[in-house]
């Protein structure tokens, strides 16, 4: 006979603990199923560890570009504690403390790969080899499995058995030479973090050009790229990987050139894909080939009777953990019977990539404005703001501001620039707010801040 519970979650990552902080303190019964850690991987191998390993060069540099403290700053990162400071970040790879937050909320944890197997009910085979237990869930069950690093069909590839986000975030040692295949969000703060660290070659293959890419204003990319070549990156943008194998020293890379690499590490950086084989999405008649289809209620779509939800990475619609947080708490509340949908992921998702300068961005870019064949007006300016000498010399970056003239609201903004991630909430909150720029220009910016870039952008617009 099947356990029985109200909700049942499988994946215990940062997504699935946020359905269960909703729906068990709210009084419905709850079952987490985990083979792995509880927490994620955002917890032990992507947000915690690689910005552990970012912040010591990030807070280097900024020292360094202060003239009157330059001369004082001395040596290197030290790269062993900075790797002692990420495994603490990590919690040492141990989810004891997430264990307990699981029976704080009244949750229930269940170690084991779950899977479907039809209508309301769970499949888990017990991670301690004890067999296998059946569920039945009372009104839902969640899919909050992830996702994992894509590894393109490239020859030899999977044979040289390359680093992904996983490997990369919990190196040991740091590489002499590393090669990285993508110039995404991780291709690029991986290239910061270790060339940082002390690898000595780095090199980023991208077959996109910076001007070419849907994820970032060109000119952010472009200030991300010019101060990593500076730091002796190399980038090869419009190239195309044909080939990749282990070697007795380490890995080489062959492109379509045939020209060859080597290096002593190779990391996959292509994208994500989730979670989607062997969760029995079959026994319910979803057939799912990268992503799972989900409405704004965060429902699979195609699964009569609204019982099957899928939050984070799975169904694709915001790779970032603070979006699947968001999106469980709005599966959560729809389960407990509130009106609750994740309509902010159309159009509003904040991110920031944690390079040395950041790049701090929420909305649509430009070129997604006007794939929409909305009526926009772009606005793209430096840092003309009494606060930039203030962080220091060769303050790069700029602004970009994308207003929505119907209805004269922001639809967009990106930030690039040293530590502006910190800028990107309250643009988040102008468009979530669809505040109109006539309301915006009555919120004066402290004087001398980074924020003053506001006032500029909208005496620029023309208030």
């Amino acid at each position: 006979m099947a356990d029985a519970y109200d909700v049942i979650i499988i994946g215990g990552g940062s997504a699935g603990e946020n359905v269960a902080g909703r729906t068990a303190p709210a009084g419905l019964s709850t079952a987490i199923v985990e083979a792995e850690l509880v927490g994620g991987e955002c917890s032990y191998w992507a947000c915690m560890p690689s910005k552990a390993l970012l912040r010591p060069g990030e807070a280097l540099a900024a020292a360094k570009r202060v003239p009157a403290v330059r001369d004082a700053v001395t040596g290197s990162v030290d790269a062993a504690r900075a790797m002692r400071a990420r495994d603490a970040f990590a919690s040492h790879w141990s989810d004891a403390g997430q264990e307990q937050w699981v029976a704080s909320v009244g949750a229930t944890l269940i170690r084991g790969w779950g899977r479907l197997d039809g209508e309301k009910r769970v499949v888990v085979e017990m991670a301690d080899g004890s067999g296998s237990v059946e569920l039945e869930a009372n009104k839902a069950v969640v899919l909050a499995t992830g996702s994992v690093a894509f590894v393109p069909p490239i020859e030899g590839l999977v044979e040289a058995e390359p680093w992904t986000s996983r490997e990369v975030t919990s190196a040991k040692s740091v590489p002499e030479s590393l090669i990285i295949i993508g110039g995404g969000v991780v291709g690029l703060e991986m290239a910061q973090a270790w060339k940082s660290l002390g690898t000595t070659e780095v090199t980023v293959l991208e077959r996109r050009t910076p001007g070419d890419t849907p994820l970032f204003e060109p000119f952010a990319l472009r200030a991300v790229v010019d101060s990593l070549e500076a730091q002796g990156v190399v980038f090869r943008f419009g190239c195309v990987v044909a080939a990749a194998a282990r070697t007795d020293d380490g890995v080489s890379v062959t492109m379509d050139n045939d020209e060859t690499l080597y290096a002593q590490e190779l990391l996959v950086a292509a994208g994500r894909t989730g979670v989607v084989e062997g969760v029995g999405l079959e026994t319910v008649g979803v057939d799912a080939q990268r992503y799972v289809r989900v409405n704004d209620h965060l429902q699979v779509e195609g699964v009569d009777g609204g019982w099957l939800y899928a939050v984070g990475d799975v169904n694709g619609r915001a790779l970032l953990t603070h979006q699947g947080k968001y999106q469980a708490r709005q599966a959560g509340d729809h389960i407990r019977g509130l009106d609750a949908s994740a309509w902010a992921d159309n159009g509003m998702v904040p991110a920031v990539v944690f390079t040395d300068p950041q790049i701090g961005s929420v909305g649509l870019t430009e070129r997604a404005a006007r794939e929409r064949g909305l009526n926009i007006r772009a606005i793209e300016m430096g840092w003309p703001v009494a606060a930039a000498p203030l962080h220091g010399e060769h303050f790069t970056g700029g602004v970009k501001f994308i207003v929505d003239e119907d209805r004269r609201v922001l639809v967009g903004a990106t930030f690039a620039g040293p530590e502006v991630g910190e800028l990107t909430h309250a643009a988040t909150i102008a468009i979530v707010g669809e505040v109109t720029l006539d309301r915006l220009w009555h919120a004066t910016p402290s004087f001398p801040t980074l924020s003053e870039v506001w006032l500029r952008f909208l005496e620029t617009y023309g208030l």
